[in-house]
């Protein structure tokens, strides 16, 4: 067993208009990460489409229907400030969120030890009924209670080191105490939450701000000596992964100083843990990322370490 790839070329579609950070280039830049030679035997399955229900375990009903009809049929819907609908749009998100579907079931069938979603839109800022920060449907929440009510897993966790607090996800655990978050991300800097006092119903919710121009040092350490313990305390039966490479030392939109050995060095880490207390079983799901070697680099040594797993 290995890694599997799920992805589509609907995920191209979304168009998010001229000079917007979170372009189709991004996904391009993966999909040449994913040619390279070390990656390019790994197999590839096409993201199906998050179905309504999938969607309203997390997201009210009202909501999912309002950004589906919100489609245009030409030119762009804006959703809030940095999130806009194209033509395009409908496909992406359904995909983006049935990407992390489809891992979840493949991975709990055995079908492969972990998986890798690469799809855009990133999720994790979407909460209940709002979009945010490029993100529409939260990919990475949708992938957890499908796990949980299709499969009949009990306690699943997520870690998120995307450089952005991934404030969606947080409003979507915090009040379930068989659902763990953890986050390290810049603070200060967009959303705004985040903060080391926000806890959850049953300590549930972990966050590790950390200081503009903090590097290695400083995220290994806040991984090392809070996350990876509460990890193993919380025993999930799933892990999931909201990936995101924009605290990369390259990109434009935040001032983290991680490195491509940051990256694998994490991705390592969590995929041990997950060996001890999960047999293994890993979903990790693409976020952000803005610099093209940037996330070229950091998705590379990723992979690279769900593949040893």
């Amino acid at each position: 067993m290995t890694t599997l790839i799920f992805t589509h070329h609907d995920c191209f579609a979304h168009d998010t208009g001229p000079g917007h950070p979170e372009a189709p280039e991004r996904l391009a830049v993966v999909w040449q990460v994913l040619d390279r030679p070390e990656f390019r035997d790994l197999e590839r399955r096409s993201a199906p489409e998050a179905d309504v229900e999938q969607l309203s375990r997390v997201h009210d009903r009202s909501y999912v229907d309002a950004v589906l009809d919100a489609v245009p049929a030409d030119g762009y819907q804006r959703l809030d400030g940095d999130t806009l609908l194209s033509p395009g749009s409908r496909g992406a998100i359904l995909r983006a969120a049935g990407s992390v579907c489809a891992a979840v079931d493949a991975v709990l069938a055995g079908e492969a030890t972990n998986a890798f979603c690469a799809v855009r839109p990133c999720g994790h800022h979407a909460e209940p009924a709002r979009a945010m920060g490029f993100c529409v449907f939260n990919n990475i929440a949708v992938g957890a209670e499908h796990a949980r009510k299709i499969h009949g897993l009990k306690r699943v966790a997520v870690v998120d080191f995307d450089v952005h607090h991934g404030n969606g996800t947080q409003a979507m655990f915090a009040d379930d105490p068989d659902l763990f978050f953890a986050s390290t991300h810049q603070s200060p800097l967009y959303p705004g939450t985040g903060h080391s006092w926000e806890r959850g119903v049953d300590d549930n919710i972990l966050n590790l701000p950390l200081e503009p121009y903090s590097g290695s040092v400083e995220f290994r350490q806040a991984m090392e000596r809070a996350i990876l313990p509460a990890l193993e305390a919380f025993q999930p039966e799933l892990l999931l992964i909201s990936a995101g490479f924009d605290a990369h030392k390259r990109d434009p939109l935040a001032q983290l100083g991680f490195t491509d050995e940051d990256f694998e060095w994490v991705t390592r880490k969590l995929v041990e843990l997950a060996d001890r207390v999960c047999g293994g079983r890993v979903v990790s799901a693409l976020e952000g990322g803005y610099d093209a070697a940037g996330l070229a680099e950091g998705c590379a040594a990723h992979l690279t370490a769900l593949m040893r797993a």
